[in-house]
């Protein structure tokens, strides 16, 4: 007994964030412009900010289905400009409107079904106007109302970011590929590989893209997509030294289904 104590596999130490800093992870936006300013104000107020160095990251999906989405693009780009500290990464749905953009039939397509009338529809777009469009209809639409530095601002979004012990994405990892090996596709859209493995990755992830109605906690990861543009509740992850907490905004419900 005393042996197998002694050789027994230590727990793997609690990932950490710098004590001089709080990172706040804010979960899919989906076109929410209301319940975006919501949970700004939140952080704003947080009294558990302190003096520390304040981070921001959007895990990606800020358009689609919601009402907002130009809106949402528009803070989100002025809060990244103003701050090295704010970072947003590349979800599905903006790859999905910038390959629309160039044309890409199987993503006009699915742009088409995935909310993107609603992001085009903030953007000006009359809705009868749209309904009469082709795909190849809905690409001139998306060109001539998006502006060109929206489309390029999400173009230049990363898919990843690490912080201390910690990677943020979008949808996810390719179990078993490093880090710096994963693919855009599996960090954007990667469902089951990833939250079937119980397994550990090279840093405790922090994702969205997957719709659950309270934050996934797991024992390698955390999900905190909880579906804002139907629930009205947005979430962000506040991560201090070794603890965490989460804030969650109460906003009017929206209109459609729970898609993931």
């Amino acid at each position: 007994m005393v042996f197998s104590k002694l050789f027994r596999r230590a727990a793997a130490p609690a990932p950490r964030i710098a004590d001089d800093r709080i990172v706040y992870a804010i979960g899919d936006i989906h076109g929410r412009l209301d319940c975006l300013e919501d949970m700004l104000a939140q952080i704003d107020a947080d009294p558990g900010r302190g003096g520390r160095r304040v981070t921001l990251v959007f895990l990606g999906d800020l358009i689609d289905r919601g009402p907002d989405s130009r809106g949402v693009v528009e803070r989100v780009m002025a809060l990244c400009a103003a701050s090295a500290d704010a970072h947003c990464l590349c979800g599905n749905h903006e790859e999905l409107l910038l390959e629309a953009a160039e044309g890409a039939r199987q993503a006009l397509g699915i742009f088409n079904r995935a909310g993107g009338r609603e992001t085009l529809l903030s953007y000006g777009v009359d809705e009868d106007v749209y309904e009469r469009e082709d795909l190849k209809g809905v690409q001139r639409l998306i060109l001539d109302h998006v502006p060109a530095a929206h489309l390029d601002f999400l173009r230049a979004l990363p898919d990843s970011i690490v912080i201390d012990d910690y990677v943020m994405v979008h949808a996810g990892l390719r179990p078993g590929v490093a880090l710096d090996e994963q693919k855009s596709s599996d960090l954007r859209w990667i469902r089951a590989p990833f939250l079937d493995h119980a397994g550990r990755f090279e840093r405790f992830v922090i994702h969205g893209h997957t719709v659950t109605m309270e934050p996934d906690v797991r024992g390698n990861r955390i999900g905190i997509d909880t579906g804002a543009y139907r629930t009205g509740r947005l979430t962000a992850l506040a991560l201090e030294g070794d603890s965490r907490r989460f804030l969650t905004t109460d906003c009017p419900e929206g209109n459609g289904a729970i898609v993931d």
